[in-house]
């Protein structure tokens, strides 16, 4: 597929077996493309170039004999948090280094069963906790868009490989906007499913044993440069854990609506604990004109709403109470700042929010406000199909590597904690709820911005839609300068 560095996924898949490109020579394009950019990227930190050679030509004897699997001969990235047997995983701990699992992550089985080449692992932050992605083992990973700047984390390795156009499918993980700030920095897709949609098995921490859990906040997922593509690897990706598919089967709801025109829409572009940036709200209201244009129902309020201030609070209060004494400093350092937002209660009910769940008993107090909170969302999604709003207030920051706790974020000119980057993506995290990130516009600096998707819990498919419906409406990825 010669000048078709940034073909689809879907596009790739039909020219695989249509036999006008073999997966040799796919793979041999994406490694060409690497070796090419990511010396100034430093997206794809674990290569296993090798071992995909191997896997490419088995894909080519397979499409030869006539199988079909979804992904035959498909290049993939992994983030590095994922467990790839007989490469490390190290969530860039220094003392992890060399450290290799012994079986693949749930979703990693997934993609190679599906016929996926997995072609090595990108970049992650210290412990996954950072909205950038670097780490004393593997550097610094840059934004194409503009090397001085962020990718995002914790998957903004995989971003960034998508942005660069080395693979149209890349694995990454969400808790604190891990998919969907990487999508929004660099431009590209991301899905954060429903939890317990996609198996998490295997995202562990090095040397922690990849047990099945259902996990309170966190999900995995995928991320792609298209929309319908998204939702491809999303549909295939999808289903409980093969240790549960005993007593569970996957059976989605169908999307609520099938043109722009069938949808009510509910933008939410400013929240009670951080403002958003000019320009992200100057896209907002193109959006929202075009939506109504298209014959969308569109609000901007709604008295439905849930408190969006006790959101976030109550979230936090949850994320943080995860960390014990045993937490790196860095990770300690976060865990501090985002204890001081949580106490910064000013309603009756984040009164018992004050300080960190350090027990049991604080934990159950905290998540029967979240119970409550889930009601409330579900009494919303009665009056609206989706909830559109901002993944973070600024689009891609510059670098900044100095000690977390004294870091900062400009938005239009004014310092703001550095952990605000926290407050939207809490909005589907706390609940659960679908969230799929998706490109809307540049800055006059060139640099992209996205919005997210909310849907109800377990309707992945009507978010999933609409960011179809906006990115035919609208546009969606372009090429970065300099990698197109």
């Amino acid at each position: 597929m010669p000048g078709t560095e940034f073909a689809t996924l879907r596009d790739q898949v039909a020219a695989l077996q249509a036999k006008t490109v073999s997966a040799t020579e796919l793979l041999e394009q994406c490694i060409a493309r690497i070796e090419k950019f990511d010396d100034k990227v430093n997206a794809v930190v674990v290569r296993d170039f090798d071992r995909a050679r191997a896997a490419a030509k088995q894909a080519d004897a397979a499409l030869a004999r006539g199988q079909r699997e979804p992904l035959l001969g498909v290049p993939v990235a992994v983030k590095e948090s994922f467990n790839v047997a007989g490469l490390p995983t190290t969530w860039g701990f220094p003392d992890a280094a060399g450290w290799l699992p012994a079986e693949d992550a749930a979703l990693v089985t997934r993609v190679k069963s599906a016929g996926g080449v997995v072609i090595g692992k990108t970049n992650v932050p210290l412990a996954l906790h950072d909205w950038q992605s670097y780490n004393e083992i593997y550097g610094t990973t840059n934004n194409p868009w503009d090397l001085t700047r962020s990718p995002g984390g914790s998957s903004g390795g995989s971003s960034a490989a998508l942005a660069a156009g080395y693979v149209t499918l890349a694995l990454g993980s969400d808790i604190g906007g891990s998919l969907r700030v990487p999508a929004h920095f660099c431009g590209v897709y991301a899905h954060k499913p429903s939890r317990t949609l996609l198996p998490g098995r295997g995202n562990t921490p090095p040397r922690v044993p990849a047990l099945p859990a259902s996990e309170d906040l966190a999900v995995v997922g995928p991320m792609t440069r298209t929309a319908a593509d998204l939702t491809l690897a999303t549909l295939l990706l999808a289903g409980p854990d093969e240790v549960e598919a005993v007593a569970y089967q996957l059976a989605l709801r169908p999307p609520r609506g099938t043109e722009l025109g069938d949808f009510r829409v509910l933008i939410v572009d400013d929240h009670p604990l951080v403002p958003t940036s000019s320009v992200i709200r100057e896209g907002f209201d193109r959006i929202a004109q075009g939506l109504e244009r298209a014959g969308a129902t569109v609000a901007r309020r709604s008295a439905l709403l849930p408190d969006l201030d006790l959101t976030a609070k109550t979230y936090l209060t949850l994320l943080m109470s995860r960390f014990g004494a045993d937490a790196t400093a860095e990770v300690e350092q976060a865990r501090r700042a985002a204890a001081e937002l949580a106490a910064d209660a000013d309603t009756p009910e984040a009164a018992g929010l004050r300080g960190i769940a350090a027990s049991h008993a604080d934990w159950i107090r905290t998540d029967r406000i979240r119970i409550d909170l889930t009601d409330k969302w579900r009494r919303l999604f009665g009056e609206f199909d989706v909830v559109l709003c901002p993944i973070s207030p600024t689009p891609a920051f510059p670098h900044d590597h100095s000690e977390m706790g004294e870091r900062t974020l400009d938005i239009d000119g004014t310092d703001y904690r550095y952990d605000t980057h926290l407050i939207w993506p809490s909005i589907a995290t706390l609940i659960g709820l679908p969230a799929t990130a998706a490109p809307i516009g540049h800055t006059p600096e060139g640099l992209p911005y996205g919005m997210q998707i909310i849907g109800p819990y377990l309707e992945d498919h009507t978010t999933l839609r609409f960011a179809e419906l906006i990115e035919r409406e609208f546009g969606g990825f372009t090429p970065p300068p300099g990698f197109a």
